[in-house]
């Protein structure tokens, strides 16, 4: 059930104690109501946002905080697909001094005495830790049309940091997705993709919006296909060591590494079964490849196809009952759908010469995969798992290829070539909202979006 649309403002301000205030004005909703947001006829909730008045501050963040939350929230809330962002209406200033008062606190034990009863009255506050100074975010959404608090926030550290700022301004925009959906924001999640090192390929993870990215293997070998493991605290990935590929595991956390699959000619492709006691891959000792399964815990092996052909890029659905893969035992490379445990193969793609890498999404409506396009090369397109709806989601000069799904099943990030660079892009799964997100490097390739924070 969707309700009567207020006009709602974004303002937030900040004081010289490193503190940050916000104050999110958006629509009534009553706790049982929850928008549709899955429809792409979906109507977004119009949002404005108002400037901010620069302050001084004496802690080291790249640029004003003012500014760069501003900023965050603007992307975070545009990316979501939920919210149409647009500019500052007029109205400004006092409307808003008697919902969100402006205290003061300086001392942490001050800091301390804030409770939930009190939170929605402060507008900003201080912490001091060891003669260092903390953050604290306030956030709360108004509705204007009513001219009420409805819900908010307080985040805060005891430390001061760029990314702490953004992640504090990021966790909101997720909160307000969530309110506004049911459905869990994506601005939290990460994304792990190979980059050119010296001489070899190394894995790297960023944020969702290509922020920070960090090294993860520093070995100058070809490390290549990162998957995040469900949990999101590991990736498993191919290493290439003598002239062979073993499929490697590698906890994030501590950098401990393990060897999940020997070493063959062939080890490509690693997905993890849905619920994450297995992964699914493609080997090959000799000639064609073919889909295996391993248990993680027991460490057996199952072979899911045997076929003359090349089987390639299983990708699971969320109901762990069928597997897509790619396949060229029709005579060119297509689309394949099995059961689970590799029997009643049917084909599903038909449309052109070549048809690849499917990643099945995370609702199980769609099944995006890289087509080739007369006159176009090599795109992405998306398919219904029933085959019966088809639709090319990119185009233009480029090579698009590796598309991975965000968790919301909403966004897709993959890579392309474009002006001789191979890098980074994240669109809409409606084939809109084109964005380049990487912002190093001239190589990067194989992205993989994590899953929701736990």
């Amino acid at each position: 059930m969707m309700k009567t649309l207020h006009h709602h403002i974004v303002r937030f301000t900040l004081c010289t104690s490193c503190v940050l205030s916000l104050v999110f004005p958006s629509l009534l909703l009553g706790e049982e109501a929850i928008l549709e947001a899955t429809r792409s006829e979906f109507q977004k909730i119009p949002i404005w946002v108002m400037e901010f008045s620069p302050v001084q501050q004496k802690q080291k963040i790249s640029e004003q905080p003012h500014t760069q939350v501003r900023s965050i929230l603007k992307d975070d809330l545009t990316r979501s697909q939920v919210f149409a962002v647009t500019i500052s209406p007029s109205t400004k200033g006092e409307f808003f001094e008697n919902k969100c008062v402006s205290l003061s606190p300086t001392l942490e034990s001050d800091f301390q005495k804030v409770t939930v009863s009190t939170w929605g009255r402060l507008g900003m506050g201080g912490t001091k830790n060891g003669g260092g100074e903390g953050l604290i975010f306030d956030a709360c959404a108004f509705d204007l049309g009513h001219q009420d608090v409805l819900t908010g926030k307080r985040y805060f550290s005891l430390k001061t940091s760029d990314a702490l700022l953004r992640l504090m301004a990021h966790r909101w925009a997720d909160e307000l997705v969530y309110r506004y959906t049911g459905e869990q924001g994506i601005a939290r999640t990460k994304i792990a993709f190979v980059g050119e090192k010296d001489n070899g390929r190394e894995l790297f993870v960023m944020d969702y919006d290509g922020y920070d990215p960090q090294q993860v293997t520093a070995d100058g070998y070809l490390n290549l296909m990162p998957t995040w493991a469900p949990d999101r605290k590991s990736l498993i990935y191919t290493a290439y060591r003598d002239r062979k590929q073993q499929i490697m595991r590698r906890e994030l956390a501590t950098g401990r590494e393990e060897v999940l699959v020997s070493p063959a000619s062939l080890n490509i492709t690693t997905t993890f079964a849905p619920d994450g006691k297995s992964i699914t891959y493609a080997r090959a000792q000799e000639g064609n490849s073919d889909i295996y399964q391993v248990e993680l815990d027991s460490g057996s092996h199952k072979q899911l196809t045997s076929h003359h052909s090349a089987d390639l890029s299983p990708s699971w659905s969320p109901d762990g009952r069928h597997l897509a893969f790619t396949s060229d035992r029709g005579g060119r490379p297509q689309i394949y759908i099995m059961d689970a445990e590799g029997s009643n193969v049917r084909r599903l793609t038909y449309d052109g010469d070549y048809n690849a890498a499917p990643a099945w999404s995370p609702k199980g409506d769609w099944i995006v995969y890289v087509c080739r396009i007369p006159g176009e090369g090599f795109k992405l397109c998306r398919i219904s798992p029933d085959g019966g709806e088809r639709r090319q989601l990119t185009s233009g000069k480029s090579i698009d290829d590796s598309p991975s799904w965000a968790p919301n099943g909403r966004h897709l990030v993959f890579s392309s070539i474009r002006r001789g660079e191979s890098q980074l892009y994240i669109i809409t799964n409606e084939g809109v909202g084109l964005e380049k997100i990487s912002s190093v490097g001239t190589h990067l390739s194989s992205p993989s979006w994590s899953p929701f924070q736990p």
